[in-house]
């Protein structure tokens, strides 16, 4: 499109923003008219994507990671014959593929939710590398970001991993409106103080008059022109541009415009006009496959491993083995690989292992955008650590990504190292994750099984893994189904169920045997699968022992007691229940130390065990 031209759909772009705004009664329409030079030069000059085949490999990617101005979004998506006025008019109602912030699962063209600001350029440098290291098939990805997210730390988490990178097939744009929420931003117009940090990270920076559509379109240009860089193109541009009650004025965020018809009427009316996307270039994606996808895991031999693996070796070497008979698998590691294994992986699969530092938000970004493209990303790093990271995998949820995420050293039982480095909130975390399912194994050969499990599984899944070294209790042939548990000790005279899964499921064994030599039958559940939990083991537990005993190396709420709980919601009576968890805050001590002081040791189960059966003795 020539300027004039440009000029008009930029002016479209606003007046339809304007009009799905006042048809819903809410949304941002102030904050998209900003961005609509942006967005008109884009679409029009330097976009390729096929939106009839939005699958298609070769298609450039669009990510609004400013994501309250999805009314823009959608007068663009009118704008190229994607959806209908008539559509456009449903924004924010109920049933309508048009929401407030736009999600992938409404939307075939929409890469990833957004709303929850500074999470686009993350999920776009996924994206990138997937083009650059894996795909290559040319596609750009263009992430329009905000100036008020620009104070997130995860944008220069994302930053600087993209300069790393030197992913010169992203560019940023840069909406600097001067106008968040509540009022000025923190740099408002000063467009320098954001090249200079970009620039830091080795970015090629540009920075332009945003409503200049000649300006705009010569900086695309560079951006695509630009080699070895990532390009952010910094523009100035006026929030409610346009619309002199509203433009560059405080108190008008998130509201529609207080008088519509005469706004889009100062707007020049609304127009039609239809723009023809650049095709994509031919291309195919190419997920290499290794072998003939039979997956040939470790296999841990009881009598070998006298001394017991720690269930953090097996996922490593699981993983490796996955990785070599599928290759569309890849794994992301925060700088700890050696510790959670990952490394092995790395070894193995050096092309499709992506190294993310210590910066988790971004590791599960990079995650995100992976699976987007198609790519099955194993992300792993310490079970507390990955709480940093609670928005983006929430988010994801929201997105509908299948990631899989691994929390190493959890719990206690890591010992010395003390409280900071315990994951002791993560199943909670995990658990309360939208469609997620959460996995505890505690053994190597469960361990395994549960690794190769995941990669079929849809949503969130979640793998706790341990640091040290455990028993082999399973043979390398048995089946842990998802949603399942094995009951590892019962009998017709069972008074007690112990419900355990990981380092517990050990102790609850020792507490067992220690109780059946006293005369006192107790049953055991391995409840390796926290969700979705086995409700009909735990029912039938119930009603034949009468008492369940819950032992977790987690804090008490929303962990593996909650879980069992979980079975009892049904309406039908709620058995007696009693939960052994760690309920102080923990200290440096030995492992064993560790598990005996928060009371989840076998020695503790085995005195609540008497307690619970009327079997104590005054000593």
């Amino acid at each position: 499109m020539n300027t004039a031209e440009l000029v008009e759909l930029g002016q479209q772009l606003r007046v339809d923003s304007v009009r799905a705004a006042a048809a819903a009664g809410s949304g941002h329409p102030t904050s998209s008219m900003s961005a609509a030079d942006l967005m008109a030069v884009l679409l029009a000059n330097h976009f390729r994507s096929d939106f009839e085949r939005p699958e298609h490999p070769g298609n450039d990617r669009f990510i609004l990671s400013k994501g309250h101005a999805s009314p823009l979004l959608y007068a663009a998506y009118k704008a190229v014959g994607a959806i209908d006025d008539a559509e456009l008019l449903t924004f924010r109602k109920l049933g309508s593929r048009l929401e407030g912030h736009p999600t992938p699962r409404r939307l075939p063209w929409v890469e990833t939710a957004t709303g929850s600001l500074g999470q686009g350029l993350p999920v776009g440098v996924g994206i990138a590398l997937s083009g650059k290291r894996l795909d290559h098939t040319g596609y750009r990805v263009w992430v329009l970001c905000g100036d008020s997210e620009m104070a997130e730390g995860s944008v220069w988490e994302a930053a600087e991993h993209a300069g790393h990178e030197h992913l010169d097939n992203l560019t940023a744009i840069v909406d600097v409106n001067r106008l968040g929420q509540r009022g000025p931003t923190r740099h408002g117009h000063d467009l320098d103080a954001y090249a200079r940090r970009f620039q830091a990270f080795g970015w090629h920076t540009v920075e332009i008059d945003g409503h200049d559509v000649d300006a705009i379109d010569r900086a695309y240009g560079e951006a695509r022109s630009t080699t070895g860089q990532p390009t952010a193109i910094i523009a100035r541009t006026l929030k409610g541009k346009g619309v002199a009650a509203v433009e560059d004025r405080e108190g008008q965020h998130g509201k529609p415009l207080p008088e519509a018809e005469e706004a889009i009427a100062e707007l020049g009316g609304p127009r039609d006009l239809r723009v023809r996307v650049h095709e994509p270039p031919t291309a195919r994606m190419l997920h290499a496959v290794h072998g003939d996808g039979r997956i040939e895991l470790p296999r841990f031999d009881k009598a070998e491993h006298e001394k017991g693996v720690a269930t953090r070796d097996a996922y490593g070497q699981a993983l490796t083995a996955l990785g070599s008979a599928r290759g569309d698998v890849v794994a992301l590691d925060g700088e700890v690989g050696d510790s959670t294994r990952a490394e092995l992986f790395a070894k193995e699969h050096p092309d499709r292992y992506f190294e993310c530092y210590i910066a988790e938000q971004q590791m599960v970004g990079a995650a995100v955008g992976l699976a987007s493209r198609g790519w099955v990303p194993y992300a792993a790093t310490f079970a507390s650590f990955l709480t940093r990271a609670h928005d983006f995998i929430r988010m994801a949820a929201v997105s509908g990504s299948g990631i899989n995420l691994v929390g190493s050293h959890a719990g206690v039982a890591i010992g010395e190292d003390g409280p900071s480095q315990m994951g002791l909130e993560d199943l909670a975390m995990m658990r309360s994750v939208y469609g997620s399912t959460v996995l505890y194994p505690c053994d190597a050969n469960q361990t395994a099984r549960l690794v190769a499990e995941m990669a079929g599984l849809e949503g969130i899944r979640y793998l706790r893994t341990s640091r040290g070294a455990g028993p082999v209790i399973y043979g390398p042939d048995e089946e842990f189904p998802v949603g399942g548990s094995k009951v590892l000790r019962s009998s017709e005279r069972d008074r007690l169920t112990i419900v355990a899964a990981g380092v517990t499921v050990h102790e609850a064994l020792k507490a067992a045997d220690a109780l059946r030599d006293e005369g006192v039958q107790v049953r055991v559940i391995d409840l390796y699968s926290v969700k979705p939990v086995d409700r009909p083991t735990l029912r039938q537990a119930a009603e034949e022992t009468g008492c369940l005993l819950t032992v977790e190396d987690h804090h008490e709420e929303g962990g593996i007691g909650d879980a069992v709980l979980d079975a009892f919601t049904d309406g039908r009576p709620v058995p007696r229940l009693v939960r052994l968890a760690v309920r102080t805050m923990p200290g440096s001590a030995s492992p064993d130390e560790s598990l005996h002081a928060a009371g989840i040791d076998a020695e503790s189960i085995a005195a609540a065990g008497r307690l619970l059966v009327e079997e104590a003795v005054v000593r």
